[in-house]
């Protein structure tokens, strides 16, 4: 069997990133931007959102496994997306500091050769130490993709604010890829299918 062309719609360094230490080879073809879709509860948000991108990507490509992905910050009914400036970083960081929240991730997997799709969400605690305003601050400054990421970027700065997950680490990074494999497998492939670097 043919290797599978594994196709990755988004632009983060971060998921290919994931994709590629786990030994895996992808293409990026990013969709064009987010969709406008109606939020309801976070879980519904983030897979809507991932079908969406997976689905513009598809209609591109042939012959190829498409994996969409979409994540958030989710606190009390509030979504913490990507800050548009440092006022709406800074707001954002003061309200998660001390607090418990939820990084939740959508995934959608569409498998043009057998016709298969399946869309998905991981949710993880997040637990964050009380912030000083010295200290927000000193993370919007030195953290570089402080406007790239959906709340905080737990891999780098904010790691020293977060004693504690419950759930995949590498879904608060944007993409559970132990999850994405089993997906792959119960669609029929399986590791030697796959393109390895």
């Amino acid at each position: 069997m043919e290797k599978i062309r594994l196709i990755l719609a988004s632009s983060s360094k971060w998921r290919k990133e994931i994709i590629n230490m786990a030994g895996l080879k992808c293409e990026q073809i990013p969709s064009s931007g987010d969709p406008n879709i109606e939020f309801k509860d976070p879980d519904d948000y983030v897979e809507k959102l991932s079908f969406a991108k997976a689905s513009e990507v598809a209609s591109k490509v042939e012959d190829s496994v498409i994996i969409g992905a979409d994540t958030i910050g989710y606190l009390d009914g509030k979504v913490f997306e990507k800050p548009k400036n440092r006022d709406e970083a800074f707001a954002n960081m003061k309200e998660l500091s001390g607090k418990v929240n939820y990084a939740v991730t959508g995934c959608t997997i569409i498998d043009q050769r057998s016709g298969k799709s399946v869309t998905f969400c991981e949710k993880v605690k997040v637990y964050f130490n009380e912030m000083t305003d010295d200290e927000i601050n000193w993370y919007i400054d030195h953290e570089k993709t402080v406007y790239d990421c959906a709340g905080y970027s737990l891999e780098t700065c904010a790691s020293l604010f977060t004693p504690k997950i419950e759930g995949d680490y590498k879904a608060i990074i944007g993409l559970p890829i132990c999850r994405i494999y089993e997906e792959l497998k119960k669609m029929g492939y399986n590791i030697s299918d796959l393109e390895t670097l």
